[in-house]
């Protein structure tokens, strides 16, 4: 018996140790790149495409739970470009959406980021929008319409085809307003319902919040650092950055990461 369990236990160790450390280190719902996520991007940048913390947080809770994925983005330029030392518009500038999104990818440069128009909804698990001015100014434009905005083509599109298909959509941030204008129905959240100030941070960003429930969605109050989930419709969204803090990321951190759990939780299904 003594000598099966040690044949057993060299056995198992050599096996461990062909494997990456995230073999042995992943996340609940991990399933050693089985799972398929397509994660949109609007640009690079908080104030005119993807914020960078929730760009990369979602990566690396997908890479955390065993997942791969792809990146896309619209190959447009965006709508402006913003200063984000003075905080206003740079005049005389233009930047494509693509280009811009793929100073995310690591190494492999174009051959990482993809143009939207070529996601299908076949070859995917589930699709995740990190947040960002981009949501609001490039993917749509909602920045000039409020809730009577338009998506962007594709945007709509995916949006349309993932929902139909039955597989989870991510949202994080500003991203529920592109879900609900175009899927009648759901609940998301986007944080707090009034800018309660504190000494930890606040709300600045509370009018979104009455413009989906113009659209007709259910919204739910929740803090940055959680995830609300729709079972009925497969979606899943955390507030992040619509809760503005000089230095407790660590809580938008969290809060991506359990949304990317119940994302892929439900792909698993």
């Amino acid at each position: 018996m003594l000598a099966t369990r040690a044949l057993l236990s060299k056995q198992t160790l050599a096996v461990l140790s062909r494997q990456p450390a995230c073999f042995v280190h992943h996340g609940d719902y991990g399933n050693w790149g089985n799972t398929n996520v397509a994660v949109v991007f609007s640009g690079c940048g908080w104030w005119d495409g993807t914020d960078v913390h929730e760009g990369v947080y979602t990566m690396y809770h997908l890479s955390r739970n065993g997942a791969r994925f792809q990146m896309f983005a619209p190959n447009q330029q965006q709508m402006h470009v913003f200063d984000h030392m003075k905080k206003q518009p740079a005049s005389g500038e233009n930047r494509n959406m693509m280009m811009e999104a793929a100073r995310f990818s690591h190494g492999q440069g174009m051959t990482q980021m993809q143009d939207l128009s070529k996601l299908d909804v076949n070859s995917f698990d589930a699709v995740i929008f990190p947040g960002g001015h981009g949501i609001i100014k490039n993917l749509s434009s909602f920045m000039k319409d409020g809730k009577d905005c338009k998506l962007h083509g594709d945007v709509e599109r995916v949006l349309k085809d993932f929902h139909r298909s039955r597989k989870p959509i991510g949202l994080a941030s500003m991203a529920p307003l592109l879900a609900c204008r175009v899927l009648p129905g759901i609940e998301v959240t986007m944080g707090y319902e009034r800018d309660d100030n504190t000494r930890w941070g606040h709300w600045p960003n509370t009018n979104m919040v009455q413009a989906v429930k113009g659209m007709g969605a259910r919204h739910n109050v929740r803090d940055s650092y959680e995830a609300y989930v729709d079972e009925k419709n497969k979606v899943v969204s955390t507030p992040s950055f619509m809760w503005e803090t000089d230095y407790h990321y660590h809580y938008i951190f969290d809060g991506i990461g359990n949304m990317v759990k119940h994302v892929m939780r439900m792909s698993t299904k």
